[in-house]
Formats: C-alpha cells, sequence, structure tokens
C-alpha cells in the first residue's frame, strides 16, 4: 500500500492571483502625508498672538497669508522670501502683522476684527506649493460681574428670591459660602446659568452667594450677597 504523499504547490490560475491582489490592496494602507496647517489660536483681545503653522515642507523658499479662506490679492496681509530676506506687504496689512522667517505670523494687539479663518501659502523650490488654513478666535476679557438679587431679606417657605449674574462671560458658576452651589430640588438655573432661583426659600439658604464668571481667556468673580432668611 502506497504511503500518502503531500500534495504538490500548483501555479495559481488567473482568478486565483485576482483574488490574492485584491486581499494585499484591501490589508495595505499608503502612508498618510501629514497635512500642512495653521494651529487654531485662542487669544485674548489686546494680546500679541502668534499664529503657528504645523507639518511645514522642508523645501520652502517663502511664505504668503492672507485674511480668510482662499487666495485672494484683496486679503493679502504680506509676504516673505526665504533666501532673499525679503518682506513686502499686502492689502490686507494693517501695521500690526510681521511674518517670521519660520513662516508664523505675529498679530501685534489683536482686536476683535482679526478674529476669523487664515490662509498661508507655502512656495517650494519645485515651482509647487502647498495651501494651509487655520482659525483665530479672540475673547474679550471678562469684565467683574454684577449680582443683583430680587430680595435680600426673605420669609422661609413663603418668599422666592431670584439671583442674576449679568456677565459678558461664556460660563457661569455658583458659589454658597464660599463653596461650589450643590443645587436642591428648590433651585433653579436659567438664562444660561445667570439666573439662580430658589422657591421657596428655607433657612439653611442664609448665607452669602457670589457668581464667577469666565471664557477660554479670563474670569472674575461678583461681589457677594448676602441672603438674610426669617422663620418662626
Amino acid at each position: 500500500m502506497e504511503s500518502p504523499s503531500a500534495p504538490a504547490n500548483k501555479p495559481l490560475v488567473p482568478w486565483q492571483r485576482l483574488l490574492l491582489a485584491v486581499s494585499l490592496l484591501t490589508f495595505w494602507n499608503p502612508p498618510i502625508t501629514a497635512q500642512f496647517t495653521i494651529v487654531s489660536t485662542i487669544a485674548a483681545e489686546g494680546k500679541d498672538v502668534l499664529l503657528r503653522i504645523r507639518n511645514k515642507p522642508s523645501d520652502v523658499i517663502g511664505y504668503m497669508w492672507y485674511r480668510g479662506e482662499g487666495t485672494h490679492s484683496k486679503r493679502n496681509i504680506g509676504s516673505t522670501a526665504m533666501d532673499l530676506r525679503v518682506y513686502a506687504t499686502g492689502p490686507a496689512y494693517s501695521g500690526r502683522e510681521k511674518i517670521n522667517y519660520d513662516g508664523s505670523l505675529l498679530v501685534k494687539k489683536v482686536t476683535m476684527k482679526d478674529a476669523g479663518y487664515y490662509t498661508v501659502v507655502a512656495y517650494l523650490d519645485d515651482s509647487k506649493k502647498e495651501i494651509g488654513f487655520g482659525r483665530l478666535t479672540v475673547y474679550q476679557p471678562v469684565r467683574v460681574p454684577t449680582l443683583l438679587a430680587s430680595n435680600t431679606t426673605v420669609t422661609e417657605n413663603k418668599d422666592a428670591v431670584v439671583l442674576t449674574c449679568y456677565t459678558n462671560g461664556i460660563s457661569t458658576q455658583w458659589f454658597f459660602n464660599g463653596m461650589g452651589l450643590r443645587l436642591t430640588e428648590r433651585m433653579k438655573l436659567s438664562w444660561r446659568n445667570r439666573t439662580l432661583t430658589i422657591d421657596p426659600v428655607r433657612r439653611e439658604d442664609a448665607g452669602s452667594y457670589q457668581c464667577e464668571v469666565s471664557n477660554p481667556v479670563s474670569s472674575r468673580e461678583s461681589a457677594p450677597i448676602e441672603l438674610d432668611v426669617k422663620y418662626e
């Protein structure tokens, strides 16, 4: 009786070659090139801000910056040539911008009008170019909030009180006797957390109330208000 032998390797038929090729393409991903871009930045109004670029090509010979998205000539801020150390300004230049030789853009004493998208073009030595985009967000420093109460002397289980925090901030937090306020079922926040209603008030609500307001660049606290609760 003959012993079984190992099967011989057979050449792939055309349809098998096709399946193998599809399989290889499915599991192989080409390398992803990092995108040339402007680092989106948050700044406080009146401060200097530096708009940096990320993943810049190695063979850059010059940069050109624009306000907004796109390369409209009327929005051109300026340009610089790396080898000649030449700097030129465009129609959108306000006198506060400077393009550094690393490609970043310095904007001095930013205003709310400086907020928005920016475009940078990197010119390469092979007559090619790359374009990047990014956003500058500008916030006004928050002012000291004004905290007002509908009444500061109230009667337990009879009266309600409404505390309102007037502010130009984005976020509002409440404090009671120097600690973060823990809301009860009788408390309600409304109008973007700027209004605190307590209905009805109880003796344990008596004390000092404050609001703290903030945005991404600053924060301020209100002066405290003392709530006096009368009870029998």
